[in-house]
């Protein structure tokens, strides 16, 4: 194998190399921002949870979870890069599909959720309402939400009125958590319902779940694609590196073995060569002998 060629295998090898350092650091990234992402809305879920049902909390959640196995996947899709390993890169890419199903049952789950808001809310606010002098958990789940979104009951502040007549209580009274100050500093009640602002949060939380779920997918379905693609010319790339290793030790060895054959041979000429010499020089001896010695009458 020629130096050239040898070069331009090794240089496929890194770029290979890097373009899947490249996808693990862009999938570790991504998987950061999804924890904050879902942790920012579990934590927004959270203080209202006694007016939101499970089913609401659990894509945030998912998203948590997605985002915590989508980073251990990165890691070992850079540790297989680093290794050149072609079974840790096809492993790194049936994961990556496997969180992409993942992803994808939460958007669909999060899609749905924006059109049950409504009905949750109400049915959750009016119970709420109900247990709010009964229920201290309650009372400070009610008081949190109408003074932090500067609300007053469900429609407007005319519910707990209608509550309290329903319940023949006289006189009609609002909540602490329900005044407000005027720009002139004069004692009021919000007019604003809580509705209307608590479907507004939940709805944008669950689409921002949604939207986020749905792209992450995406670009992760490109990054499956990729990943095998590039395991499978990593596979070739490391077959041609071997049968070219192959060859190079083949014809090493060829070149060792003609070099010692040659070796023999030269030494079996010497050694021939010297016989020679020795025979040559046995038959002068015995002439010599043979001429001096008397003859015999």
């Amino acid at each position: 194998m020629s130096i050239s060629e040898e070069s331009r295998l090794n240089s496929g090898m890194k770029c290979i190399k890097y373009m899947i350092f490249t996808i693990s650091f862009m999938f570790a990234i991504t998987s950061i921002l999804l924890i904050m992402v879902g942790s920012t809305i579990n934590n927004i879920y959270g203080d209202f949870s006694q007016f939101i049902d499970q089913k609401f909390v659990s894509p945030a959640e998912l998203l948590i979870a997605i985002g915590f196995l989508m980073l251990a996947v990165s890691i070992f899709g850079a540790v297989g890069a680093f290794k050149e390993s072609v079974a840790c890169i096809n492993i790194f890419g049936f994961f990556l599909f496997l969180i992409f199903i993942l992803e994808v049952g939460a958007a669909i789950a999060a899609f749905c959720l924006p059109t049950q808001t409504s009905d949750m809310l109400i049915r959750t606010m009016n119970e709420s309402m109900l247990l709010y002098e009964d229920n201290q958990y309650i009372r400070e789940g009610v008081d949190f939400m109408q003074s932090g979104l500067e609300c007053c009951g469900i429609e407007s502040q005319n519910d707990w009125c209608e509550l309290q007549n329903a319940n023949n209580t006289n006189p009609c009274y609002m909540p602490l958590s329900c005044i407000s100050y005027n720009s002139n500093g004069v004692l009021d009640y919000y007019e604003t319902g809580c509705l209307r602002r608590m479907n507004f949060i939940i709805s944008q939380s669950a689409m921002l779940i949604a939207i986020g779920a749905t792209t992450v997918a995406f670009v992760q379905l490109l990054g499956v694609i990729c990943s095998f693609l590039l395991a499978k010319t990593l596979r070739r790339n490391k077959s041609l590196r071997e049968v070219r290793r192959n060859q190079f030790q083949q014809n090493l060895g060829m070149l060792i073995d003609s070099s010692i054959n040659g070796s023999k041979s030269s030494s079996n000429d010497y050694s021939k060569i010297a016989k020679y010499q020795e025979n040559i020089e046995t038959k002068d001896v015995e002439q010599a002998i043979f001429q001096g010695s008397p003859s015999v009458n």
